[in-house]
């Protein structure tokens, strides 16, 4: 437990950073779904629009250091790999 005012107010501060990463994260993982679920029922241009709400989305992340920018680049590479063949 938090001792002294200054930890108290890091342990609300991580709370609300450690919420919006986890929210960041979730949308991130959610748009990957949709634009790999997209392309593989054959839907071609859902899945290139999804993909780049998605790539924006984990370059931000990755700008704002929720991922390092080599996961955001792996991220991005496979999924554009899952979708590229339909």
């Amino acid at each position: 437990m938090a001792n002294t005012k200054s930890a108290e107010k890091r342990v609300r501060q991580i709370a609300k950073r450690t919420e919006r990463n986890r929210a960041a994260k979730s949308r991130i993982k959610t748009l990957q779904k949709k634009a790999v679920t997209a392309a593989s029922e054959g839907n071609n241009e859902e899945a290139l629009k999804t993909f780049r709400e998605f790539t924006s989305a984990v370059d931000k992340a990755a700008k704002n250091n929720i991922f390092q920018k080599n996961k955001a680049a792996n991220l991005k590479s496979r999924t554009n790999k899952a979708i590229k063949p339909a």
